[in-house]
């Protein structure tokens, strides 16, 4: 069995993405409640979301954005010695996800593990990622945020049924002569970790929409500063910001406070939704796909979530 050696450094080289063809709008889940788009958009900034119709599981949905990864990171997958899914939204607790996706890709000798840090659970993985790649775990690692989140809203919660959607994001990461992915800062406070919950496998998720919105544009952005400093980056040398996609409120506050004007902020929850661990990447891939920053540019990562995980990194862009 060939091993992989330690490198300098690592860094992302592909990115893939997958939602659902079904588009539901602010509209429609607004009107279930007896409010209009409009309510939903200025509180949200929710246009619209994705759902996943029952075929397209967590499992069909990492594997079709692992396989985009893959092309457009130019890689063959028998490079690939290990797949990491997040997720928080699988409909069984065993066997895992990334053993499914990680054989029906063609990666059928790699490791194997989901990972789940809810919606920070993308940057946790792609940390992993990049210290396995570094200390010569694996060449190549498949990192996939996969979530189904529709399957766990209560259709009569007003709260998550407006906000929540489906999808999935993938990112490859590869050896690279400097660090491409910086160091993480990241954490959790417990005393929140019931914010946002789903008891048991019976019931609907719940969230404290009031009292996240106030953690989340308090707590989060010394947290994305601290990621910028260790990685010996300014604000003003970021091309973009990639929080997770909770709310558009909350996401242009936290980008005002980490004052960096000139960097694109990525606000793909305007026509997705919150996708959890599948927002980062998602909202990643739509910035390349519209040529919105160049290639090596620098992009800052930011997730936060249930738990009140979080996590933030800066990237360099592929």
């Amino acid at each position: 069995m060939r091993q992989a050696t330690p490198v300098a450094g690592s860094r992302i080289v592909g990115f893939g993405a997958y939602q659902p063809s079904t588009v539901v709008t602010s509209e429609e889940t607004a009107k279930r409640f007896g409010r209009t788009g409009e309510w939903v958009r200025g509180r949200t900034g929710i246009v619209s979301l994705r759902k996943a119709s029952e075929a397209e599981t967590v499992q069909e949905m990492a594997v079709a954005a692992g396989r985009q990864a893959l092309g457009n990171a130019g890689l063959d997958v028998s490079r690939v010695g290990l797949v990491i899914v997040a997720s928080c939204s699988a409909a069984r607790p065993m066997p895992d996800v990334a053993s499914e996706v990680a054989y029906r890709i063609g990666a059928r000798t790699a490791g194997a593990f989901d990972l789940n840090a809810a919606c920070a659970g993308f940057c946790y993985a792609l940390t992993v990622a990049a210290d396995v790649v570094r200390n010569g775990s694996a060449d190549y690692v498949l990192v996939v945020g996969t979530e189904r989140m529709t399957a766990w809203v209560d259709p009569a919660d007003l709260g998550t049924s407006i906000i929540f959607g489906d999808g999935a994001g993938a990112a490859v990461v590869g050896p690279s002569t400097e660090p491409g992915i910086g160091p993480v800062v990241w954490g959790s406070d417990g005393q929140g970790a019931d914010l946002i919950r789903i008891p048991d496998f019976t019931h609907g998720m719940h969230m404290e929409g009031q009292a996240v919105f106030r953690w989340a544009t308090t707590e989060v952005h010394p947290i994305a500063l601290a990621a910028c400093e260790r990685a010996g980056v300014k604000p003003g040398q970021l091309a973009a910001i990639v929080p997770h996609q909770a709310n558009l409120r909350i996401i242009h506050a936290m980008a005002k406070k980490i004052g960096a004007p000139d960097a694109v902020v990525a606000q793909d929850v305007v026509r997705s939704g919150n996708t959890s661990a599948a927002s980062i990447p998602l909202a990643l891939q739509r910035l390349i796909e519209a040529k919105a920053v160049e290639r090596d540019s620098l992009a800052l990562l930011v997730g936060f979530g249930a738990g009140l995980s979080y996590a933030a990194q800066v990237v360099t862009l592929p």
